[in-house]
């Protein structure tokens, strides 16, 4: 089933210090049982919000996609929301937000992010899903894949890989439409007019997804994946995760017939039905393994057999390594890296809030000409030159018009009643000058603030603080 490696360190089980971590070498094809239960239950839950991930392209506000990554204009639209590539920052933070989210969910709860919301987790259940509707049980297809090729093996074979080809097609077309728009795609896919990039995109998910989640299933999770290797490092021995509980299962032995007598035995009866129903192939009693994706199937395979036997349910159950050793239990709250964790997203999430709230459709920014600060005109007043960048972050073209408060008196923006053209998506840029009378320049700096405004809309506006340059006095 599965095969022993090298020992590694002084903490490789959650049960003793010199436990042999188990492997599943990929040597045979994991047929993992089905059973009905509350964490296959949730699981199934968990995995159709990723129906999301196929629909949610598709749905449409104000006549245009809702939500678009459109990496070829620098543009992600979502609703009524526009990120352009100077509000890149609060990307950076989401994606700061959700890693930390990860961290702290294993430093507590291991890796329930594989077993219950991962892609590769959830493809390959589906998958397997559809091998055992048309395969049948873990036996039959046991049987079938070492029976001889005959027609009605091919005709079962060649249904399933046509099924899985289809849904690798529809996950690359799927990933593809969230970067562009989706009915747009679609005419140009069924017109065959992708450009070159498309086809290569849709290619490698399609390959990817058929190869990664048809046939490499777990050894995927095991060699592939960086979170599988880096996430022990985010757990300790409170951190609770599927673990058999070898003080009450052993030792283990076959269910005992009523009047005989037998020596003692703990609950285990070496049914293997945990071993059965993992998807990785694992049996959870050799102690914590590189394969276990916490999805906890095994508690419910456990817990089915203990209710047929009128045992207490949790021979197998989410523990910590503290909890099984009889150690002191600490609250959620007196974990410190988990609150670490927690204030990095907190941080993370003031950001993106802040960012949000001042985004604003219209982003100013004003600098003055600093060879030279100021010039002296023919008629003694003293002139500034403003180099202006207006940043239209609307789907459509803005005139907008420009005005200023503070500064000095009697001062003049030269030629500000006519307005500005700003094109939609992109930074227009513009000059400005003001000129005062000398005698009104009171002092060498003097606080200014512009304010450009739309036309058609005077809410939509912004504005930028910036000086008046004057001589010396």
């Amino acid at each position: 089933m599965s095969e022993p490696v090298k020992e590694v360190g002084s903490v490789t089980s959650i049960y003793s210090e010199h436990e042999e971590w188990k492997v599943n070498m990929g040597d045979a094809t994991v047929h993992a049982k089905r059973m009905p239960g509350r964490f296959r239950t949730l699981k199934y839950i968990t995995e159709s919000l990723w129906l999301f991930f196929f629909v949610g392209a598709y749905l449409r506000w104000n006549g245009k996609q809702a939500i678009l990554l459109d990496v070829n204009n620098r543009q992600f639209h979502i609703f009524n929301l526009t990120i352009l590539p100077q509000d890149i920052w609060m990307v950076s933070l989401l994606l700061l937000l959700l890693a930390m989210t990860l961290f702290a969910v294993t430093s507590v709860a291991s890796r329930v992010f594989c077993g219950f919301f991962c892609f590769q987790t959830a493809w390959v259940d589906l998958f397997t899903w559809i091998e055992e509707k048309l395969e049948g049980n873990p036996n039959k297809r046991h049987k079938l894949d070492a029976a001889p090729w005959n027609a009605e093996k091919i005709r079962i074979k060649l249904t399933k890989h046509a099924i899985w080809l289809l849904i690798s097609v529809l996950t690359g077309i799927s990933f593809t439409i969230w970067f562009e728009d989706a009915f747009v795609y679609w005419h140009d896919l069924t017109s065959f007019h992708l450009s070159l990039i498309e086809v290569t995109v849709l290619l490698a998910f399609t390959l990817g997804t058929y190869i990664l989640a048809g046939f490499m299933r777990e050894q995927t999770c095991l060699w592939l994946c960086p979170y599988a290797r880096i996430q022990a490092v985010m757990a300790d021995s409170q951190t609770i995760l599927p673990a058999y509980d070898m003080q009450r299962g052993e030792p283990r032995g076959k269910l005992r017939h009523a009047g005989k007598v037998v020596a003692q035995q703990g609950d285990c009866i070496d049914c293997f039905q945990c071993v059965q129903v993992c998807p990785t192939g694992v049996d959870i009693r050799e102690g914590q393994q590189l394969g276990c994706i916490t999805c906890g199937l095994c508690l419910d395979a456990c817990d089915s057999v203990m209710d047929k036997i009128g045992r207490p349910r949790g021979l197998i159950r989410y523990a910590s390594l503290d909890e099984l050793e009889g150690r002191p239990v600490k609250k959620l709250y007196q974990h410190p890296r988990t609150w670490v964790y927690v204030g990095i997203i907190l941080l993370a999430l003031g950001g993106i809030i802040y960012g949000l709230n001042h985004l604003g459709a219209l982003t100013l920014r004003v600098s003055p000409e600093r060879q030279p600060l100021f010039v002296r005109m023919s008629d003694g007043s003293i002139q500034n030159k403003y180099a202006f960048k207006v940043l239209n972050k609307t789907d459509k073209d803005l005139n907008v018009k420009i005005s200023a408060e503070g500064g000095v008196k009697g001062q003049v923006l030269i030629d500000a009643d006519k307005p500005q053209l700003i094109h939609h998506g992109k930074a227009s840029g513009f000059t400005v000058f003001v000129k005062a009378p000398e005698e009104n320049v009171k002092s060498e700096v003097t606080k200014l603030q512009f304010r450009v405004e739309n036309v058609e809309d005077p809410a939509m506006s912004a504005e930028y603080n910036t000086v008046f340059n004057g001589p010396k006095r």
